[in-house]
């Protein structure tokens, strides 16, 4: 993390934020370095606890947490938050139940900062929508992802451009928290293995260790965290420990065989990969013109009866 900051300050002037796993095991000593580094946004994966959002704070850093419930955001909000993301459940990776349609409107109505839209957003219709329902923005994970700019492995976003839109699934069988994924043939056969015993799950971990090559103490740390900050069963802190990992694997270095693949549903409806320049050009270009149209007054023909 620490080297990405320095090249991205390097490449560039203008601001730039970083996202977070507040379930990391060294969550503190990030946060530390954001500081002293002086990045001015922090973004989270999930909500951050009250400690880490005021260390933050106190230091000038933007904090933008991504949340699941309207609840959520009211209390992060509380916390003192700058904006939040309100994900729905069309969303890739971690993911909540609450479909985007009906969660950016209910928090928007719960908090008075900043919401930004995200689920199920990748074109200026999705803008559009989601200025309608009272966000301020949108946020594009899977969009960007497959772009010619995106570091995944071409062999990576083959997988994902021939995702149809019945081909995600939301499962716990990766680390006992729900996460849209790519149904590939690792998470169906988790998901047909139904609860794991401790033993079980312990040797898959170890399967996938020697597939991602991590260390036995840092799949240690990652487990042992992840059970204390989401409260999970010895059985699933065992699968949770390999996660990220097995995430990395396929998702930077270039093996879709490992089997997990986060995405959004509108993976399904992407079939190309233009730049992030073409696709925030053709964003507001599309957004503009439904805004536009949508503003025209509509003429309606009076019917006679007789």
């Amino acid at each position: 993390m620490a080297g990405t900051i320095d090249a991205v300050a390097e490449a560039t002037d203008r601001p730039f934020g970083v996202n977070l796993r507040t379930d990391a095991a060294d969550i503190d000593r990030r946060v530390g370095h954001i500081i002293a580094a002086g990045v001015p946004v922090a973004s989270f994966a999930q909500a951050p606890g009250e400690a880490v959002v005021k260390k933050l704070k106190d230091a000038g850093v933007v904090v933008v947490p991504t949340i699941g419930a309207p609840r959520h955001a009211e209390k992060v909000a509380a916390w003192g938050v700058d904006a939040v993301i309100a994900q729905g459940a069309e969303g890739g990776g971690h993911t909540g139940p609450i479909a985007t349609t009906l969660l950016v409107p209910a928090v928007v109505d719960t908090v008075d900062i900043p919401v930004i839209a995200a689920g199920g957003m990748a074109d200026g219709r999705s803008l559009a929508a989601a200025l309608a329902f009272g966000a301020d923005g949108i946020a594009m994970g899977t969009r960007f992802l497959l772009s010619s700019d995106s570091d995944v492995p071409d062999r990576v976003k083959a997988v994902y451009l021939e995702t149809k839109l019945t081909g995600t699934v939301v499962t716990t069988a990766v680390d006992g928290v729900p996460q849209r994924v790519i149904n590939t043939e690792v998470v169906a056969r988790l998901e047909r293995s139904g609860p794991l015993s401790f033993l079980r799950a312990a040797r898959n971990a170890l399967k996938f260790r020697a597939l991602t090559g991590v260390g036995y103490r840092q799949l240690l740390s990652e487990g042992l965290a992840m059970r204390r900050s989401l409260g999970l069963s010895w059985a699933q802190m065992a699968m949770a420990a390999n996660a990220p990992m097995m995430t990395k694997a396929a998702m930077v270095d270039g093996h879709p065989e490992v089997g997990i693949l986060p995405t959004g549903q509108v993976a399904g409806s992407i079939d190309a990969l233009p730049s992030c320049q073409e696709i925030i050009d053709s964003v507001v270009a599309e957004a503009a013109e439904v805004l536009d149209r949508l503003a025209q007054p509509v003429l309606y023909e009076a019917v006679q009866h007789p």
